[in-house]
């Protein structure tokens, strides 16, 4: 079986303390809005949307499609620039479609291009949801 080195993700991406985290569900499920409150908070833009994740060894590389880089979607709004990073090594991946668990699994992760990142769910437009990725991130990422 080959495992392919890269694959286009439905994601917005954030950077926080320079690890990406992928913000995955369906259309209109508060991927935007929770990376522009994260954004808010001191993270930077790597991608809104669409995100393409590349194998490099052991770590995954987020980026953003040159289409849309430097570009969000702030509904009501439209698509406004955002000055962003060109990558990050994926850390995380949130899941805003799925209903969140009171006491998940720390080991639950999602296999991209052959490697294993760390899945939580979160409820996107909750006000602790940006502080909830962020301690995601510090204690997920770090495994």
């Amino acid at each position: 079986m080959t495992i392919p080195s890269s694959e286009m993700l439905h994601a917005s991406t954030v950077a926080i303390d320079g690890q990406a985290v992928l913000i995955t569900g369906v259309s209109g499920s508060g991927k935007s809005d929770l990376a522009l409150r994260l954004i808010d908070r001191g993270a930077r833009l790597i991608s809104d949307d669409y995100t393409l994740v590349t194998r490099n060894d052991m770590f995954l590389i987020a980026s953003a499609p040159k289409n849309i880089e430097g570009k969000i979607e702030v509904r009501g709004i439209g698509i406004v620039e955002f000055e962003s990073l060109d990558s990050a090594v994926a850390a995380l991946i949130v899941r805003v479609d799925a209903v969140p668990t009171r006491m998940p699994d720390p080991a639950e992760a999602h296999i991209i291009a052959g490697i294993a990142l760390p899945t939580v769910s979160i409820a996107p437009f909750e006000a602790a949801a940006p502080i909830k990725v962020e301690i995601a991130l510090r204690r997920l990422a770090a495994r």
